[in-house]
């Protein structure tokens, strides 16, 4: 590390009152250009030697300690100040401490969480679990997940974040204890995947729009196939069969669409659309009903692509919406003193106008 001399951290460590430590991150500020994020863990007390563009390192510890974290600095004149993270400018460069955040906020220690939880004196019910048996924890979490999205609200999200996070964890702790793979083998692998297919990002490959890069991230996975001696599959094959049927309507036709397999305009979408209609109106028997009916569903998430609508998304929204309005027809009913059943259409319609005037 460039500037980082023995006789340059003893000072720093009798500047600083560095005594007693359990762990210390050392690192020449120079190490952070270019970074987006610290390259040391918030739970370790880490240590920043001459730090000459303050608002950048500042930028980059935003990512993982608050604006209220405490900061000692060594300035040029080797006096040392105690700031706050907020209060660190341009007049405090030089060294700078950061003492640890409170335990937890560290992958390493949420990972020895869930090590622990599966060891012989941890927790039976997660010492019991398989990949098959959270299965449908994972998917349950990550349904939590979307809900939190659609509802946005933040500390919610992060909160679900979290729980899905869990569910990793715990898959890879399995991983390791089976011989299969362990978290850094996890880590490591979509980090060269992710580096692998943005040339455009960490190489020298040009692109042009959003489309490009997509173009480009089907070609470089049909390389990456051949390479690793796999089976030729369709375009379509990489696609989880077990998504929601909007969802997987709507992936199908994009990676359809990559490959120029689509309509030249919305315009055909939207006769297609009207063809589908005109068949279920002739529709003979269950069998062909549902047939075009499948259909249309298919043709209307086409419509949803081209306006760039999420189909899954926005039928949810439709769902939300008419549980709303329903229990608004619920909620006034029971202020009448009326039962449902009893309630004409008419009247239904009624108390579902006026939900909606209400915004619901």
């Amino acid at each position: 590390m460039p500037g980082l001399s023995l006789s340059k951290l003893a000072n720093l460590f009798t500047a600083f009152e560095l005594e007693n430590l359990t762990g210390l991150s050392v690192l020449h500020a120079a190490e952070l250009a270019g970074a987006h994020v610290p390259p040391f863990s918030p739970d370790l007390p880490a240590l920043l030697v001459d730090v000459s563009d303050v608002g950048t390192a500042r930028a980059v510890l935003l990512n993982n300690y608050p604006l209220e974290h405490p900061v000692r600095v060594q300035g040029a004149d080797g006096a040392v100040r105690d700031l706050f993270l907020a209060e660190w400018g341009d007049a405090d460069s030089g060294s700078v401490f950061l003492p640890p955040r409170e335990r937890g906020h560290a992958f390493e220690t949420f990972q020895e969480i869930i090590a622990y939880l599966r060891a012989p004196d941890g927790c039976p019910w997660d010492r019991k679990q398989t990949h098959q048996s959270l299965r449908q924890h994972l998917i349950e979490e990550a349904y939590e997940v979307i809900d939190a999205i659609d509802a946005t609200d933040p500390s919610k999200l992060a909160e679900e974040f979290g729980d899905l996070l869990l569910q990793i964890f715990l898959h890879a702790q399995i991983g390791y204890e089976t011989g299969e793979y362990r978290l850094a083998d996890v880590v490591k692998g979509i980090n060269d995947k992710i580096i692998r297919r943005h040339p455009h990002v960490f190489g020298e490959v040009t692109v042009d729009g959003e489309g490009q890069v997509l173009t480009n991230w089907e070609a470089i996975k049909k390389q990456e196939r051949e390479q690793n001696g796999e089976q030729e599959k369709g375009i379509l094959d990489g696609v989880p069969k077990a998504l929601p049927a909007l969802h997987l309507a709507q992936e199908y036709q994009e990676r359809a669409a990559r490959v120029g397999f689509d309509w030249p305009e919305v315009g055909g979408v939207l006769e297609k659309i009207s063809e589908e209609i005109g068949e279920i109106q002739r529709a003979e028997n269950m069998d062909e009903l549902t047939d075009e009916l499948g259909d249309l569903f298919f043709v209307l998430v086409n419509l949803a692509r081209w306006k760039k609508i999420d189909a899954e998304a926005a039928l949810q929204a439709a769902n939300r919406k008419f549980k709303r309005r329903f229990g608004h027809i619920e909620k006034r009913a029971r202020e009448l003193g009326r039962a449902l059943p009893e309630m004409s259409l008419d009247e239904m319609d009624a108390l579902w106008d006026e939900a909606k005037g209400l915004g619901l």
